[in-house]
């Protein structure tokens, strides 16, 4: 066949796809009505994780498993924004990890709301002037986000879905050699994260290494230096047309952050890989056995706790602590509610939802 032809064929699948699209986006207009009619939510991870599963089971290629979820989650986000648009808010800046985090889960296609804390991304799912917030709840590498987890105690706001995405930083700028660069601007942690690839391309050389408050702040900055660079995610460099000299420059590749996405009052659906958050306010945990004992009843019951993370009481005199655990299963299981009934009065619980490999 020649070029042309070849390109005929592709045409007339392209249009064969949109046919095929607006007739699904029809069927999601009557979905949409029934869920306004019923007041139910839009949003419903465990839906779309089971539509996921099926399409990936169901590939034969060449198209990969990643490739096939990031059409299907721009799907999802078009979709969602026919039966209700909703506002999304997430911890900034613009070009952050966490935007590319919200991104990944809610398309393009959403209208975000960039937050410059993680608290004002609570407030704001609280008080209802964004329907979801993204923030980050632990790294791989750094550990857990304590301003997340005291969050989650101190508000009314739940966990409506978990994600976890790679932490990939990119070398960005606009010189076309190493050699020329002579500032790099980045945050703290991902100077860290990339030493020894600095330490390699940069050991004769030794530009100046400047700290900021962000890795998109960075490649603000290195897009208006030509002779910096900056040390950012992809999706930072893109914002601010800054080329990528050199990707993936982390030392460590299964650098990882996990993400919380938030919402009031919100419920999934049981799925068949469910995990629960919660807090634990236990009495007198001053005294031995107090914490033993309650984690026994999860032994007893057969209940696999993945975290648990102690943090103080703010405003007291005395050392004492709440827990925030993790553990596999739905909340409505019913050896779950044994342990919540046993302790209701000590248990708040944040939310159960799908778990994210």
């Amino acid at each position: 066949m020649t070029l042309e032809e070849i390109r005929h064929e592709i045409d007339s699948l392209d249009n064969q796809l949109l046919t095929l699209l607006n007739r699904r986006m029809e069927w999601v207009h009557k979905v949409g009505e029934l869920k306004r009619a019923t007041k139910t939510v839009i949003y419903r991870p465990e839906r779309e994780k089971a539509i996921l599963d099926r399409v990936k089971s169901q590939n034969k290629g060449p198209l990969t498993a990643d490739a096939i979820e990031a059409i299907y989650l721009e799907i999802f986000a078009a979709a969602r924004n026919i039966e209700l648009p909703e506002r999304i808010a997430y911890l900034g800046p613009e070009g952050s990890f966490t935007h590319q985090a919200a991104e990944s889960r809610f398309g393009a296609m959403s209208e975000y709301m960039t937050l410059p804390t993680i608290k004002s991304v609570f407030e704001a799912v609280d008080t209802g002037r964004a329907k979801f917030g993204v923030i980050p709840i632990e790294n791989n590498q750094e550990g857990i986000v304590y301003e997340t987890v005291d969050l989650l105690n101190e508000t009314g706001v739940n966990i409506a879905a978990e994600l976890k995405i790679p932490v990939h930083f990119a070398l960005a700028t606009e010189a076309e050699n190493p050699s020329k660069i002579k500032r790099i601007y980045s945050k703290d942690i991902a100077f860290r994260q990339c030493r020894g690839f600095l330490n390699k391309y940069f050991e004769q050389t030794q530009p100046e290494e400047i700290q900021v408050e962000s890795t998109s702040k960075a490649a603000k900055l290195a897009a208006e230096d030509p002779e910096s660079a900056a040390i950012c995610s992809v999706i930072a460099a893109r914002l601010f047309s800054l080329p990528v000299l050199f990707d993936n420059i982390e030392d460590n590749g299964n650098n990882r952050t996990r993400f919380f996405i938030l919402a009031k009052d919100f419920v999934n659906q049981p799925s068949e890989n469910d995990k629960t958050t919660l807090i634990a306010r236990l009495p007198d945990t001053d005294k031995p056995g107090v914490l033993a004992g309650f984690l026994q009843d999860f032994k007893r019951l057969n209940i696999n706790l993945t975290k648990i993370e102690s943090r103080p009481y703010k405003g007291s005199e005395d050392f004492n602590f709440w827990f925030f655990i993790e553990l596999e299963g739905y909340f409505k299981d019913e050896n779950v509610q044994k342990v919540f009934k046993k302790h209701r009065n000590y248990i708040k619980w944040l939310g159960s939802y799908v778990k994210n490999a």
